[in-house]
């Protein structure tokens, strides 16, 4: 696996009108399946694993989760057992008929992990003490990664996102779901680089989660592109997606980075950013996502994300 990317430049007549740079850093390409920030978050995190001597991951998910895909292909080439706690019990009423309709969680046992299905109620108990023992009991040690892979160790490991050669930019801007790459991008950016990022769950608590973990000020929080929280779309979404992978070339998905550029490209419409300014936007996989929402769409009659990707 390699640890350095590319940076991509984006052509669009949008961009030239504003007299913007915009870049976007290929961290999908890092990994088929362990891409992005998941193999960022995930690198520290399978280390300390090791050094433990620590022969299971645990990990907890929903069920198209990108972590729950990454945490199982990572166990698989690094020798581990994996264990995934799934949201949702009904799925695992009939585990046969769900593998067939899930990508994700059939991927996931190709790759050996052991589902565990709980109710959602349970679920919001997963980072309670007297819940974890309750698992320790069940399936014995094991390492646990948190919900999304972020804790200290996955932040350091986003650290190493940016390089030197990206110290160029402006403005680096992602996508944000539970806080860890930010907080590393933050933490890695030079005082005059400003951060900033696109939220893809409706949320109101993110920003004092981040700041409990950086005393910088160089960066803040674009709540205005979650269209309703966390893997809720738009037609127009979906649009820009397809219409961008067709100008472009790259892939982008619905839940994180799609939402990202999305919201990148609306706000230099609205003038948000000055002449010049040159932007780094960082692809942070996720792409298996896509067929989680294809299929909402498709039960809806809607337009679907044309991509011939698969897990």
């Amino acid at each position: 696996m390699i640890t350095t990317v590319k940076n991509d430049q984006i052509l669009h007549p949008l961009l030239e009108q504003y007299q913007i740079e915009l870049f976007i850093k290929r961290e999908d390409l890092l990994h088929p399946h362990i891409s992005g920030n998941k193999f960022r978050k995930l690198k520290y995190n399978t280390a300390k694993a090791k050094q433990q001597n620590k022969q299971t991951l645990l990990t907890f998910g929903g069920a198209y989760s990108n972590h729950i895909v990454a945490t199982a292909c990572a166990g698989n080439l690094y020798g581990f057992k994996t264990i995934g706690i799934i949201r949702g019990e009904e799925l695992g009423v009939d585990l046969s008929k769900t593998l067939a309709q899930n990508n994700t969680l059939a991927f996931a046992v190709k790759q050996g992990m052991q589902l565990h299905f709980i109710s959602r109620s349970e679920y919001k108990l997963k980072e309670k003490a007297t819940f974890i023992t309750g698992l320790q009991k069940r399936f014995g040690d094991f390492y646990l990664v948190p919900e999304g892979g972020t804790n200290e160790l996955a932040i350091q490991g986003c650290t190493e996102i940016l390089t030197p050669n990206d110290h160029s930019f402006d403005v680096i801007c992602c996508a944000v779901g539970t806080g860890g790459t930010i907080t590393g991008l933050i933490r890695s950016a030079q005082p005059e680089q400003h951060v900033i990022g696109f939220p893809a769950l409706k949320e109101t608590y993110l920003h004092k989660e981040i700041s409990k973990k950086t005393t910088q000020t160089n960066w803040e929080l674009n709540r205005n592109y979650h269209l309703g929280g966390y893997a809720k779309t738009t037609p127009e979404l979906i649009s820009f997606i397809n219409e961008f992978y067709k100008t472009q070339k790259i892939l982008l998905d619905p839940i994180y980075t799609g939402k990202l550029l999305h919201g990148i490209f609306e706000s230099i419409k609205q003038g948000n950013f000055r002449k010049k300014t040159r932007i780094l936007a960082i692809h942070t996989g996720g792409l298996q996502g896509i067929a989680g929402i294809n299929t909402k769409l498709k039960k809806k009659g809607q337009k679907l994300i044309t991509t011939n990707y698969e897990i």
